[in-house]
């Protein structure tokens, strides 16, 4: 053999990150002598693969030996590249296996076979060759796909870590790979590039949108010889495929990202390249049941979905992702991207983009209809986790006119995703939106009014809600849509509560509770009216009628597995029982409310107990717990919309409160406890205040 070194490439430019990936093929190879490394076209695969192998010289003596498949044309002449490449020198009329063969037994060497997936069934065969008939012999393979020869380990190769996505800092932007691979790459385009306080919020931008993709951000990188980082960051949103184009000496399928993906395409069997196509008008990931649903027909049937989703897994297309609900599937979205402008080739985009709708709207429907249940805490996982999608499904339908009814109906069927599972911001959004592109009188219409004032009343926008849900009674009474006049009055009742118009309060909730349905009514309007009912007896001191209210409130919740209104009863309870000075008893009731409220991410109502508490700890004199307790609250009111929902008898509590924890305690200490509540995320301050 030629040196005892080997042949592996020289590398031009510095490598970067990898720790990890590098210490776990190294492990891998020490478990089986064949790991291959799997990942998408312009990961990095051979890069790492070169690397891991240059770290490993001292395990194999006899040297470690460079293969590039993917120069070769034609299946038959891999046994000679191998031969080449190892120096063997055999002139002999026997076959080129044979003397490969030979020529390796009682050596201890590994060969990086790189790019197997351009001839991969001649590689599986050398390398099954190769590792039954030699003892010393490793191989470290790399390709889109495995070459499920016997004994394979292999090893899926990640993106680059990324910075953060909100303001991060310069330093941050250095500590991720993906982040210093670009500020390596781009002062060698521009000198004077730099990653500073100014450029890194850009920086980090570009990696997220190039999806940690090695190969993307150093195409992007390159660019800053013509272009600056705004220009090239808004160019990426457009024909971010063909911007991504690298230098002449690259490989062919490395010149441009387009290339790069477009070589895995080339893969893929006809009906995996359709999924691919189909796949792109999701956002994130999607489970098997919604692929099969919204990808499926004759030429695509469902039973084939499955086989399709497993050969797309194999040549590193999609990335399955371990969720709370079982696995689901993920296009990086430079591959979405790529498999969009096929979808469009084919003439489906519109086709997919309302299959994709409707699913999304028959969801959301069936979850509407299941929120009251004892399914709830699933609807409130598996409605998280589809939140992209849904994002999606309502732009399609806001950004096309015929749509927007069907948007509304999609909008407003979701009110238990805004109100109830920490989305209220971006409902409250995509709810103005729809409402401003649909003005004329309809039942959608109505129904997303009066979904729009429940969203925004614990927003804390009192004026905006009392005016929407005045709206919409008047506009449902002229139409006809009795449904919403009633939800319409219960909305009147809780933004009279929140503005201290106590009678005019029990008045609409009264009312509301006596003309609803147990049946269809539950939630949004039952339940919270009875529950708000409670409260407004409590502030004009009826605790007790209030409790008994509430007892009749917390049975139906209980018969009917209901969980998230129960704990805004257990919250009602508790404040009619610190009322009759029932203080271990209210403290008990609040804390049942946040065991609950920790398994909803229900912003709004963990503020609400927190502020109780603290209330009830000043009047026990705890007045440290109790400084502390507001600071918690302080810190993730900020997260939600305005303290304590704007309500005038919520914020004079809570200022009393204040002014007697500093009687006590004075304003240093008071500061001290305040700013260690405030350093508390949502989860660490239940957790204090459940303890």
């Amino acid at each position: 053999m030629g040196g005892a070194d080997g042949n592996l490439p020289v590398q031009r430019t510095g490598f970067v990150g990898r720790g990890r990936e590098l210490k776990a093929i190294a492990q891998l190879l020490e478990v089986s002598r064949l790991v291959t490394v799997t990942g998408i076209g312009g990961a990095g695969k051979s890069r790492v693969a070169v690397e891991a192998a240059d770290r490993l010289r001292e395990r194999f003596p006899d040297g470690i030996w460079h293969v590039d498949a993917s120069r070769l044309r034609h299946e038959d002449l891999l046994v000679h590249m191998v031969a080449a490449a190892l120096k063997m020198r055999d002139q002999s009329a026997r076959s080129e296996m044979t003397s490969l063969v030979e020529f390796l037994e009682g050596r201890t060497l590994l060969i990086v076979l790189d790019s197997c997936e351009v001839m991969s069934d001649a590689c599986a065969e050398l390398v099954d060759e190769l590792l039954r008939s030699t003892s010393g012999v490793s191989v470290l393979a790399t390709g889109r796909r495995l070459l499920d020869v016997p004994g394979e380990l292999s090893y899926l190769l990640p993106p680059l870590s990324l910075p953060p996505a909100e303001d991060p800092s310069a330093e941050q932007v250095l500590r991720s790979e993906a982040g210093e691979l670009f500020e390596q790459r781009a002062r060698v385009a521009a000198r004077d590039f730099t990653v500073n306080e100014e450029t890194a919020p850009l920086v980090a931008d570009l990696c997220h949108r190039l999806d940690g993709i090695p190969l993307a951000i150093e195409l992007a990188a390159v660019q800053l010889r013509t272009l600056s980082l705004r220009e090239i960051l808004a160019r990426i949103g457009e024909d971010r495929l063909d911007l991504l184009t690298g230098s002449r000496r690259g490989t062919d399928r490395h010149r441009t990202l387009r290339a790069a993906i477009g070589s895995s395409h080339e893969l893929c069997e006809p009906q995996e390249k359709l999924l691919w196509a189909r796949m792109s008008v999701f956002s994130g990931d999607c489970g098997l049941a919604a692929l099969e649903q919204i990808c499926s027909d004759d030429r695509l049937p469902g039973d084939q979905i499955l086989p399709a989703v497993q050969g797309l897994v194999e040549k590193s297309i999609l990335i399955p992702v371990q969720g709370p609900l079982g696995i689901r599937y993920r296009l990086l979205e430079t591959v979405r991207v790529y498999g969009a402008e096929w979808l469009k080739r084919l003439e489906e985009t519109e086709t997919l983009q309302r299959r994709h709708r409707d699913y999304y709207l028959r969801l959301a429907v069936r979850g509407d209809q299941a929120w009251s249940g004892r399914g709830q805490l699933y609807w409130y996982v598996r409605i998280q986790q589809e939140h992209a999608n849904i994002q999606t499904a309502l732009e399609y339908c806001l950004d096309n006119p015929g749509e927007v009814l069907v948007g509304l109906d999609l909008v407003s069927s979701l009110w238990f995703l805004w109100v109830g599972c920490g989305w209220s911001r971006v409902g409250r959004r995509y709810l103005e939106r729809a409402l401003e592109a649909s003005p004329e009188p309809s039942v959608p219409r109505c129904r997303a009014l009066w979904v729009y004032s429940y969203v925004v009343s614990g927003q804390g926008d009192i004026e905006t809600a009392l005016r929407i849900a005045q709206e919409c009674s008047r506009t449902a009474g002229r139409i006809g849509d009795f449904r919403s006049v009633l939800f319409a009055r219960k909305m009147m009742g809780t933004a009279a509560f929140l503005n201290g118009e106590l009678y005019d309060a029990l008045s609409n909730l009264g009312a509301t509770i006596a003309s609803s349905s147990v049946d269809q009514d539950l939630n949004p309007c039952l339940l919270p009216a009875t529950v708000e009912l409670a409260l407004t007896l409590t502030a004009l001191g009826e605790a007790e009628q209030a409790m008994s209210v509430l007892e009749d409130c917390i049975l139906t919740c209980e018969q009917r597995g209901e969980l998230w209104l129960r704990s805004y009863a257990y919250y009602a309870r508790a404040r009619a029982q610190r009322a009759t000075r029932s203080l271990v008893d209210a403290a008990e009731s609040t804390r049942a409310s946040l065991r609950i409220k920790q398994r909803f991410h229900d912003v709004l109502g963990v503020c609400l107990n927190l502020e109780l508490l603290a209330l009830i700890a000043c009047d026990q004199l705890d007045v440290r717990r109790a400084a502390t307790l507001l600071g918690a609250a302080q810190a993730n009111w900020r997260s939600f919309g305005l303290p304590l929902m704007g309500s005038a008898s919520f914020g004079a509590e809570h200022e009393q409160c204040v002014k007697e924890c500093l009687a006590i305690m004075g304003e240093e200490r008071y500061q001290d406890c305040f700013e260690e509540g405030q350093a508390m995320n949502l989860d660490e301050a239940i957790t204090f205040a459940i303890e």
